[in-house]
């Protein structure tokens, strides 16, 4: 790992812009959007919402769902439109002198921090180390320390405990955990815990149920840090289709589905996994072992892939705009088998050569 200050990347550049405009028809492997969601209870749950938009939005009943499902007063959750509205809330509320994102990771924390007047430092994790959290590598005079669990774009699962372990006196711990619930039993979780201090975790409802374009998450955080972010919001921040949106999706029925995609996720990862395995002998590697809903992999030539891929009709995500990556890298949002497998046969005319062993793509 190393220190570096920021520079060079496009931190504004995010998956949708691959399947905007002339990428719209395209086969979606850029955005970590779960396929075919909403599900059509939510739906009915969110139409159900409008007959109230008359009034102003309220979002108390919302906010104490949100409190049951992690075992907290309502006291530690704020409602946000999505995590994004998040990292602006922290980068202009919180009085910090010395915030540190480690990367590569979602860009927006930095991106928020930096409009709002920060000088921001860089932790690089390397691939070498398997893009794997070291504590000690995060300078002690950081006072915000930013992190993502699992990580956009490595797909890596750090330990609670290492990610608990950068916490200090002083010092307001970040955690994104906007795909944690896209892992089975979300094992390495902090949200709900009360022991560390100065934890900030960050949830979205936007990936697993495909609300993107409802904008709904949230912040479990102590009782001052929520007050001062709620201080910084605008009044009525969340709209009240969203806030149905956000007590349906953290009650019995949701979770119980949330967990069960988790699993099926995780069984299409595996055969993307060895689906791209086959593709060692044109120099393609995927960094392992990944645990979200996504993969990242190195290529050479990624560049010239991508744009083969378009022409073939599918959209993967550049990941030359994440600090600490280049031009060789690719994001691939997991897809069902079917979707996988025309992907894989784009991939090897793509790369120009055919895969070498390993099972056939669409067996």
């Amino acid at each position: 790992m190393r220190t570096e200050s920021p520079s060079g990347p496009d931190l504004r550049h995010h998956g949708d812009a691959e399947v905007r405009d002339d990428g719209a028809a395209l086969v979606d492997l850029a955005v970590n959007v779960r396929a075919d969601t909403p599900p059509g209870w939510l739906r009915e749950v969110i139409a159900g919402s409008l007959e109230g938009l008359a009034a102003y939005p309220d979002g108390r009943a919302a906010r104490a769902a949100v409190a049951q499902r992690h075992g907290l007063p309502v006291e530690r959750v704020l409602l946000t439109a999505g995590a994004a509205e998040a990292f602006v809330l922290l980068a202009r509320a919180l009085k910090v002198r010395r915030p540190v994102v480690v990367h590569p990771q979602f860009t927006e924390p930095e991106a928020a921090l930096r409009d709002a007047g920060h000088t921001v430092d860089r932790v690089l994790l390397r691939e070498e180390d398997g893009f794997r959290l070291d504590p000690a590598a995060v300078p002690e005079s950081a006072d915000l320390v930013v992190v993502g669990n699992p990580t956009n774009p490595t797909s890596v699962l750090h330990p609670a405990a290492s990610v608990a372990a950068l916490a200090r006196p002083g010092r307001v711990l970040v955690v994104d955990e906007a795909f944690m619930d896209a892992v089975p039993g979300e094992r390495e979780a902090l949200a709900g815990r009360t022991d560390v201090p100065g934890l900030v975790v960050l949830r979205s409802l936007t990936k697993t149920w495909g609300l993107a374009g409802l904008r709904v998450g949230y912040v479990l955080a102590e009782p001052e840090i929520v007050a001062e972010l709620e201080r910084a919001q605008p009044l009525w921040p969340v709209s009240t289709p969203a806030l149905a949106a956000a007590r349906a999706c953290v009650g019995p029925r949701a979770l119980a589905e949330a967990a069960h995609a988790a699993h099926r996720v995780a069984a299409d990862r595996a055969h993307l996994v060895a689906g791209l395995s086959r593709f060692a002998a044109a120099g393609l590697r995927v960094v392992q072992p990944a645990e979200g809903p996504f993969v990242l992999v190195r290529l050479p030539g990624a560049a010239d892939v991508r744009r083969r891929l378009r022409e073939a009709g599918f959209a993967v995500r550049r990941g030359d705009t994440f600090p600490g990556l280049g031009e060789e890298w690719l994001r691939l949002a997991v897809r069902d088998r079917a979707t996988v497998d025309g992907f894989l046969r784009a991939l090897g005319d793509a790369v120009g050569r055919p895969p070498t062993h390993g099972p056939d793509p669409v067996g």
